[in-house]
């Protein structure tokens, strides 16, 4: 049976603008990679997003037949775009201007406290996204229930995701977010990764838990 609903009034996904400029996190990420990742990639997956929401209000609307483990697999990989690419744009800032360097505060103490050292932190979570099998991520969440810190690897945008983890930092290493810059050497990128990272909104997430 058909449900009558009033979508006009239900909000959609946006792509959320950069907080600084294109050119801004060169020379460790161009403004040509940037742009790409950000106008292009990213805008896909908000596309998909909605794409997949009307769907699922159509078939509301006509009381369709639905392929509901395919399209709800599909909008859970495009929500995951949306989301973990909202935070990346976030978690990065211009080297010299809040980008780089170690974390302190709050954030500092408990990287010490779990892993006992920044390097050695830096160390894992590069590894950690290095070896991501695939097209992925590597993430720096926070585990309620224990109340530590833990690094995640994300494969796709919805693979291997700890449930109910707040998410502090990402680091997208799926090659679309630095082939212009360095071809296929991940490493490279993932390097140049730490000279852009904002302590500050890190810290902020931490403290905001």
């Amino acid at each position: 049976m058909a449900v009558k609903t009033t979508t006009a009034s239900l909000k959609k996904y946006e792509l959320p603008p950069l907080p600084y400029a294109p050119d801004a996190l060169e020379p460790y990420i161009s403004k040509e990679q940037l742009a790409l990742h950000h106008d292009k990639h990213h805008q896909a997956y908000v596309t998909g997003a909605n794409a997949d929401l009307e769907k699922l209000e159509k078939a509301r609307q006509e009381g369709a037949e639905i392929d509901m483990k395919a399209l709800l697999k599909e909008l859970s990989f495009n929500i995951g775009g949306q989301v973990l690419h909202t935070f990346f744009w976030s978690n990065m800032a211009p080297a010299g201007s809040g980008g780089g360097g170690k974390p302190g505060g709050a954030l500092a103490d408990r990287i010490d406290q779990e892993w006992g050292s920044f390097d050695r932190f830096k160390a894992e979570f590069t590894k950690a996204a290095a070896s991501v099998e695939g097209s992925g991520w590597a993430a720096l969440a926070h585990c309620s229930m224990t109340d530590r810190l833990m690094i995640m690897q994300i494969e796709k945008h919805n693979n291997n995701v700890y449930p109910g983890f707040a998410i502090l930092m990402v680091l997208d290493v799926w090659e679309h977010a630095y082939y212009v810059d360095y071809k296929n050497n991940r490493g490279q990128f993932i390097d140049a990764f730490w000279n852009v990272v904002n302590w500050d909104t890190v810290n902020r997430r931490l403290e905001n838990l």
